[in-house]
């Protein structure tokens, strides 16, 4: 072999090495998947009697993990949305209830001196491109929309629920491309959404820089009655291809059966987002994070509260275990174990910690974050980072502390004491069998107080 030919090939092995590591070292493409109001129990992965067709769901825990003790930091919609993106929970951002209204709705919402994860991403070593498409709800005044707080792109409504064909939110139209009103009547928001975060991961996968997909469906919200014309049901929406899945007609009254057609059709969306990655062979170095908001409303409203959050008790707007313990899934391939389950709790603001550690990126100084770093639980199966988790909606409070748990519904009740580890269903109060117990729970309580 002559001299050139060998450091030719010398040459194209370097090069080759070095392309290597520049791929394993190149920072990910995040995406953050949130779903509205899916029940723990209503996914057949996490609940064998759920009789709802989810195999892109299934598929996704099947290649990465599923969290069994994953909180998120409220239980409704906008303010698990604040905690989500800020990493802080509600105490600390000040959005401690729901949006209500058009006013409030289309107010400030969100202190606007909080800082976003998109905004965190914007800063890393490599700038992350960024797309938020679907529900924002944490206010939609001037300087609170997403691409006045990170977001590059963003097609989406600015409320809590809306129409799924007419895309309103009471009298107002509510669907947005950026801040312009988007007019797309008659189309399903679950697929406007979905077709938005396909196009947004298919241009970006083709170009150098990473990217950052936040993609909070509405789905599978309940139907509401003051967006309904007079004299219009107020019924679940789903595509007619949802319904025949099941053997139904688009013309079932049942609210059960009209709600599984509505997740099946959310399970299709999803699913081809993550066939989109595939096409874009973005897959391999995406990470991937889906969570329900909350759980499931269990208000005993006839037609609407219909999701399951079996085997936890209660639901959405309450600091039991079905208000709070949600559906969520991670996948990185190569880093997360392929079928996983991680009993280990986390919650929603680790989602912010673990976004910048992927990134490189320095959370800012002088915040105090509620999140710490999930990813050597779900990559090395670690301890949790987390001591104790706080919780505080309205009037209900909670803090679980290990396998232990506080609940009250009112400020003026006593605290309830249960074992989650032998009580998941919250049945046996153990306050009086274990007074020591409660007042350790207390104090770790007051402690969380003593820090806003």
């Amino acid at each position: 072999m002559t001299v050139k030919r060998s450091l030719l090939l010398a040459s194209t092995a370097f090069l080759l090495a070095l392309a290597t590591e520049t791929l394993a070292d190149a920072p990910p493409n995040i995406l953050l998947i949130t779903v509205d109001n899916l029940g723990y129990g209503d996914l057949q992965c996490y609940n064998p009697d759920s009789v709802i067709q989810t195999p892109s769901l299934d598929r996704l825990a099947a290649e990465g993990a599923r969290l069994t003790s994953f909180y998120t930091a409220s239980p409704t919609c906008t303010v698990s949305r604040a905690c989500l993106l800020t990493g802080r929970i509600p105490q600390r951002h000040g959005l401690t209830d729901q949006l209500a209204g058009v006013e409030g709705n289309y107010g400030v919402g969100l202190n606007q001196n909080e800082i976003l994860l998109p905004q965190i991403l914007k800063r890393a070593p490599t700038p992350y491109a960024t797309g938020c498409f679907g529900k924002w709800n944490i206010g939609f005044a001037a300087g609170s929309r997403p691409t006045e707080r990170g977001f590059d792109e963003f097609i989406g409504n600015a409320s809590g629920n809306l129409d799924y064909y007419r895309h309103n939110y009471r009298e107002r139209h509510d669907l947005y491309q950026g801040t312009k009103e988007l007019h797309r009547e008659g189309e399903y928001t679950t697929d406007i959404f979905a077709d938005a975060a396909v196009d947004f991961i298919t241009r970006k996968s083709k170009a150098t820089q990473p990217w950052f997909c936040y993609l909070p469906f509405n789905a599978p919200h309940f139907p509401t009655a003051g967006n309904k014309r007079p004299g219009e049901p107020n019924i679940w929406q789903a595509p007619d291809w949802a319904f025949e899945a099941y053997g139904l007609s688009p013309t079932e009254t049942n609210p059960e059966k009209r709600y599984r057609a509505v997740v099946t059709a959310l399970d299709r969306a999803i699913g081809r987002v993550l066939d989109a990655l595939e096409s874009a062979k973005a897959t391999e170095n995406t990470f991937v994070f889906l969570m329900s908001d909350n759980g499931a409303f269990r208000l005993g409203r006839e037609g609407l509260d219909v999701g399951s959050n079996s085997p936890l008790r209660h639901g959405g707007v309450t600091c039991w275990e079905g208000g709070l313990r949600v559906v969520a899934m991670a996948r990185w391939p190569g880093r997360i174990p392929a079928g996983s389950v991680v009993s280990q709790p986390m919650w929603s603001p680790d989602l912010v910690a673990a976004s910048a550690k992927l990134v490189g990126a320095k959370l800012p100084s002088g915040v105090v974050f509620d999140g710490k770093n999930p990813l050597p639980i779900l990559t090395d199966r670690a301890a949790s980072p987390h001591e104790s988790f706080y919780f505080v909606y309205r009037n209900h409070a909670a803090l679980r502390k290990g396998d232990w748990k506080i609940v009250r519904e009112k400020p003026n009740q006593p605290w309830q004491l249960f074992n989650l580890a032998e009580d998941l269903l919250e049945t046996h109060d153990l306050a009086s069998a274990h007074p020591e117990r409660v007042q350790e729970l207390e104090r770790t309580f007051a402690e969380w107080e003593r820090t806003f």
